[in-house]
């Protein structure tokens, strides 16, 4: 089993690129090719500066050459991706190609979560590559099982539903309670949960949505007509199904008995 650690320290590298992606989505720079620089002075980062979390709490928060605060997205998105990676090392991997597929489906999740979370939007540019990644791996280990159709009929009956299912209120509302990006989203999430997996991950996504909304307008802070982003719901949602899908399933069948 590769060690929790090893993947904790991936993920903190993995979560750094995934800050850098979710700024140059917006900025429009290149992916690939761009520079680090400061996001205020654009003063061009030395590898010092590059450290995952370390460099941050090194320079206390602070730009070394403008000395203008740095956000604290930087930190805890790189915090965030390092224990969904080690947590991915004990609980979903069974062989080295699943454990290369849930890092990179996991990085996908993080973008799509912060940039959502911060603009409002799922770029097209991430949630694209996840839908084919995850299309291709659940098709390649179908292909690979005794019966490929009971393997991937699943998978394919949750992401049709789920999209099918946010395409329905996108079209009924106008877009109003909804972007065509959540059925994107949806697409991607029911390939990578399946049934009924998926099913639980709507459910927590929309329970998690009504209590926050609902806390944000008692507080003041939106009120009934604000607009809320709901990519992050259903990622938190399909955090807690793929990491204690069973044991709620467990917890539910067991209140049935």
């Amino acid at each position: 089993m590769v060690s929790v650690f090893f993947l904790f320290f991936i993920g903190l590298a993995i979560g750094s690129f995934s800050n850098a992606v979710i700024y140059r989505l917006d900025s429009k720079e290149g992916l690939l090719l761009a520079r680090s620089h400061c996001p205020k002075c654009h003063h061009l980062l030395n590898w010092l500066d590059l450290f995952p979390v370390v460099s941050f709490v090194f320079l206390r928060g602070k730009c070394r050459y403008c000395h203008k605060s740095i956000s604290w997205q930087y930190p805890l998105v790189e915090l965030l991706t390092a224990a969904l990676y080690a947590l991915i090392a004990g609980r979903v991997v069974d062989n080295s190609l699943s454990l290369v597929f849930w890092l990179l489906a996991t990085f996908f999740l993080v973008v799509i979560f912060v940039y959502d979370l911060k603009h409002y939007i799922i770029p097209d540019e991430v949630v694209y590559p996840a839908i084919i990644l995850t299309f291709a791996y659940r098709l390649f280990e179908a292909v690979k099982s005794v019966s490929w159709s009971a393997s991937f009929v699943p998978y394919l009956v949750a992401a049709v539903g789920a999209a099918g299912f946010f395409f329905l209120i996108v079209f009924i509302s106008k877009e109003k309670w909804m972007g065509f990006g959540d059925v994107k989203l949806a697409l991607f999430l029911g390939l990578l949960l399946g049934w009924p997996n998926t099913l639980l991950a709507l459910f927590c996504a929309f329970l998690i949505g009504a209590i926050i909304g609902t806390g944000l307008i008692a507080s003041g802070l939106k009120k009934m007509k604000s607009e809320l982003p709901f990519a992050p719901f259903l990622i938190t949602g399909t955090v807690i199904t793929i990491f204690f899908g069973e044991q709620i399933f467990n917890w539910y069948f067991s209140l049935l008995l």
